[in-house]
This record gives C-alpha cells, structure tokens and sequence, in this order.
C-alpha cells in the first residue's frame, strides 16, 4: 500500500509540474500530513494525496489542516481517488480545504478555497 501511496504521489506531482507549478516533495517520515507543495506566484498549496478504496474520512482533513500550518502554506487541499465522506467535506469546508480528484490538479488554482 505504500508504494501505491507513492506511486500515486508521483502521478499527481507530474500533473501539476505539466501545468506549470514548482512542486516539492516532503520528507517520507515527519511530513506533517502533507505529501506535495505546489507553489506558483504567491501560492504555497500543501498537498495530500490519498489512493485509497474507501472514501476519505476526518482524519486526513485534520492531518492536511495540521500540516499547512506547519509548512506554512497558503491553502491545503486533498486529492483522492475515491471521494470523501459526508462528514470529510463538513470538516474541509470549516477548515477551508479544497477536496478534488487527480483529474481537476490540471486546474488547481479553481478548487483552492
């Protein structure tokens, strides 16, 4: 699972170098719930990206939220293949996270709240 994590990392980080964004990785260990930072302009979007089967619960909204502060970001945003729970987008829209699939990161500065 952790190399489909990864792997899954890779895809979204090329799609926004694709679309012009200078993209960083963070550590493996220690990143503080953040996978990628996309920066472009004054842009600092802390990124997670989630290739799960199930939808995507509280926790990673917490961990994302957490995390932009941490590295200082200027909005956070979470990319999952399989969607978010009801309770998920609750959670996101208090805490202004932006919540897409892999497909709309060609269109990032649209979905960033």
């Amino acid at each position: 699972n952790y190399k489909k994590g990864i792997k899954f990392e890779n895809h979204c980080m090329e799609i926004l170098k694709q679309n012009g964004w200078e993209v960083k990785e963070t550590p493996n260990t220690g990143d503080q719930g953040v996978d990628l930072i996309a920066s472009i302009n004054d842009l600092r979007i802390c990124i997670q990206c989630k290739d799960h089967e199930k939808a995507i619960g509280n926790k990673a909204v917490q961990e994302i939220s957490a995390g932009k502060l941490f590295w200082k970001g200027t909005h956070a945003i979470l990319v999952s293949k399989s969607g978010f729970t009801k309770s998920a987008q609750q959670l996101a829209k208090s805490n202004k996270v932006g919540l897409i699939n892999e497909f709309q990161l060609k269109d990032l500065e649209k979905f960033i709240v």
